[in-house]
C-alpha cells in the first residue's frame, strides 16, 4: 500500500486554490495498488488532500492531535467538514495531548510524515509561523528522507 500523508496552509488563497486542487488530483492519481492518506483534517489544505484522496478510493488516516482539537475550528464551515471526514475515515489515530498546543500540531505532523512513503506539502516555502508548522514538518520529512511533492504557485503569498 502506498502512503501519502499531507501538510499545509489553513488558508489558501484564491488565486492559488485551482493550483493546488489539480496538484493534489496529479499526487494522488495514477497509483498501482490500494492508497491510504494521512491528515488531520485542519482547516484548509489537510481537508482539501482528504477529501480528493477519498475521491481517488484511498483509505484515510485522520490523525487527531489534541482531546480538544474540534474546539479549535473557529470557522462553522471547517468544523463542519472535519466531522464529515473524520465520519468517513478508515482509521483514526488520537495522540495524547489534552490541549491543541503547537507541541502536539507538531507532534501530529512528525507522525504523517514518519507514517508516509511520501509527504505533499501544500506550503509557500517561507519558514513555519510556529512550531510545528507547514514549513518545519516539510524539513522533518525531508531530514528523514522522505521524498516531499511541493504544490503551490509562484509569486502568491498566504495571509
Amino acid at each position: 500500500m502506498k502512503r501519502i500523508g499531507v501538510t499545509g496552509h489553513r488558508s489558501i488563497p484564491d488565486e492559488v486554490l485551482g493550483h493546488v486542487e489539480d496538484g493534489l488530483r496529479a499526487v494522488l492519481t495514477g497509483h498501482p495498488g490500494p492508497l491510504e492518506a494521512f491528515s488531520s483534517l485542519a482547516d484548509g489544505a489537510d481537508q482539501l488532500f482528504a477529501d480528493i484522496a477519498l475521491e481517488h478510493g484511498a483509505d484515510l488516516t485522520v490523525v487527531i492531535p489534541s482531546e480538544d482539537y474540534e474546539d479549535t475550528f473557529e470557522d462553522p464551515d471547517a468544523l463542519a467538514g472535519y466531522r464529515r471526514l473524520r465520519r468517513r475515515a478508515a482509521q483514526e489515530v488520537r495522540l495524547d495531548f489534552a490541549r491543541s498546543t503547537d507541541e502536539a500540531y507538531y507532534a501530529a505532523g512528525t507522525y504523517i510524515a514518519d507514517c508516509c512513503d511520501r509527504l505533499v506539502a501544500v506550503w509557500d516555502g517561507l519558514p513555519a509561523r510556529g512550531h510545528g508548522g507547514t514549513g518545519e514538518i516539510v524539513a522533518y520529512a525531508r531530514a528523514l528522507g522522505k521524498p516531499v511533492t511541493v504544490i503551490w504557485r509562484e509569486g502568491v503569498t498566504r495571509a
